[in-house]
């Protein structure tokens, strides 16, 4: 037993009070965003709450980072949009099943490090996008369905005025409790002061029944009905794919940036793994998948959560109010709801990445700047993350393409040695081949390596046409202080370059021991 305890965390010191009551105002939380994400895809609110129950489950309970919440997510929700119009809920769910099936795979095949990869000016504009996403996504909320035309219209005089006044004093509660204590959390204190406000007085106001409502049974298990051959599959799987893809960069960012908040690390891959088992039972519930919620996860953690109880009781929570308490959930107001996703969207933005305008490099503030605007006009965070990466990875690419250095010399023996600083690679060819006089060179050259590296095909292919310069003049080249790795480079490109490698001394000594 012990060795279960061990596994799922619970062996740590856990306040329970904490995240019993961290859980409760998560539960609440996403209500209003699983309905609206599962209405976004074109599906029924409970395929949303039932996701939500399964996400958040298995992944508190398997995942990788302790007090991070799974649930069914907006970005997911763009992504089956029109395969739920087209094709129907049937082929949703064996969506969900297959991008679970990937992202398994990527778990262990050990992927979830490629997340290193991700530079900070782009995990900047991925949160600071991300939270003013959260913030335009309240502002329907303040809009009321007109009877006469049958559309969402902004609200007007006491309707707008009530509904303000509530949301301002869910925010006021959320941003003084904690000065004054963090007995409760203050989220949860500012949910049921507004919903007893409501109630006392009698006001009327826009509450959870009117978006639709939760009432449901226990997530049914389902096989997907879908034919059962290639076509379905050549369908289905570019949607998986991008649903595995942006669910595990969401989830992986997720957790990069609540490790930064706890000051704890969490694992990638088994983070992985749990979110594709979470979307492949899921897709067997009923369910419309997810990944893991940074709204909501800053709920969680700034609730005092930090072990998996919580989350584990969000869950719970959820099926709880969906099978048994629904009557009492949709009475309450959206306005409290509202202020808390509103604080959650001030408290996801990062502000300090302003005050760093001026020191941080401007290729940096270009990419921070252009992946915060695509993600919010664009509302695909995937795609956000892929375009930073790749912007940051070209900059990264021209500026080392520019340090390549060339220090020239004659021995008194009258070989020329060309001393390379810098590293040989694809960006960096052109301005390696413009250091070589070859037709003014004695008849031997050494190209010294010592602080330089032969990265890719390109600078094997660089070196071969240098070779080829030289033979045609009749004289000879060397290249001498390569790296061992950079040796195993050249050697596996044989058929491609014949260059005389001059051994150094030192590098005889680097045996393997028998």
């Amino acid at each position: 037993m012990q060795k279960i305890f061990n596994l799922f965390d619970f062996s740590q010191k856990v306040d329970y009070k904490n995240e019993i009551l961290a859980g409760l105002t998560v539960a609440l939380a996403l209500i209003p965003e699983a309905v609206a994400f599962a209405l976004i895809a074109g599906l029924s609110p409970l395929t949303g709450l039932y996701a939500a129950f399964v996400m958040g489950l298995v992944t508190s309970i398997l995942g990788g980072r302790p007090g991070m919440i799974s649930g069914a997510t907006g970005a997911v929700a763009v992504v089956i949009f029109g395969l739920a119009v087209s094709h129907g809920p049937e082929y949703i769910f064996a969506t969900v099943v297959l991008a679970g099936l990937i992202q398994v795979l990527a778990g262990v095949l050990k992927l979830g490090k490629l997340i290193r990869l991700v530079p900070h000016s782009v995990i900047f504009g991925f949160v600071n996008g991300l939270a003013i996403i959260i913030f335009m996504s309240q502002l329907d909320q303040f809009k009321a369905l007109n009877p006469l035309t049958g559309e969402l219209e902004w609200m007007t005089g006491a309707p707008m005025y009530t509904y303000l006044g509530l949301v301002i004093t869910a925010i006021l509660i959320i941003w003084l409790l904690p000065k004054l204590t963090k007995v409760v959390p203050a989220t949860l204190v500012a949910i049921l002061v507004v919903f007893g406000i409501v109630t006392a007085l009698g006001i009327d106001t826009k509450t959870v029944g009117d978006i639709a409502s939760i009432k449901g049974s226990f997530p049914p298990f389902h096989i997907p009905v879908v034919p059962l051959n290639l076509d379905t599959l050549v369908l289905i799987f570019p949607y998986a794919a991008i649903m595995a893809g942006v669910g595990l960069i969401e989830s992986l960012l997720t957790l990069n940036i609540v490790d930064e908040i706890t000051e704890t690390r969490g694992s990638g891959n088994k983070e992985c793994v749990a979110q594709g088992t979470a979307n492949v039972l899921s897709g067997f519930f009923s369910g419309m998948g997810g990944c893991a919620m940074l709204g909501q996860s800053l709920i969680n953690v700034s609730s005092g959560a930090r072990a998996r109880l919580s989350g584990i009781v969000a869950a719970v929570s959820l099926l709880l109010f969906i099978m048994f308490g629904s009557s009492v959930i949709e009475l309450l107001p959206m306005a409290a709801l509202t202020g808390v996703m509103i604080m959650v969207a001030v408290g996801t933005f990062e502000w300090a990445s302003l005050k760093t305008f001026r020191r941080m490099p401007k290729s940096d503030i270009l990419v921070m700047v252009l992946v915060t605007v695509v993600t919010v006009i664009l509302h695909n965070l995937a795609l956000a993350v892929l375009i930073g990466v790749i912007i940051s990875a070209l900059v990264f690419a021209w500026d080392n393409a520019k340090r390549i250095r060339a220090r020239k010399r004659i021995d008194e023996d009258g070989i020329k040695h060309y001393e390379i600083y810098g590293p040989l690679f694809f960006g960096s060819v052109q301005a390696f081949n413009d250091k070589f006089d070859v037709l003014n060179d004695p008849t031997e050259v050494i190209i010294d390596f010592s602080e330089s590296r032969v990265v890719d095909m390109s600078g094997i292919e660089a070196l071969n046409k240098l070779t080829e310069r030289y033979h045609r003049q009749g004289k000879k080249l060397h290249l001498r202080y390569l790296s061992q790795d950079c040796r195993r480079l050249l050697s596996n490109a044989d058929a491609i370059i014949d260059v005389n490698i001059l051994e150094d001394p030192t590098y005889k000594v680097a045996v393997d021991k028998p």
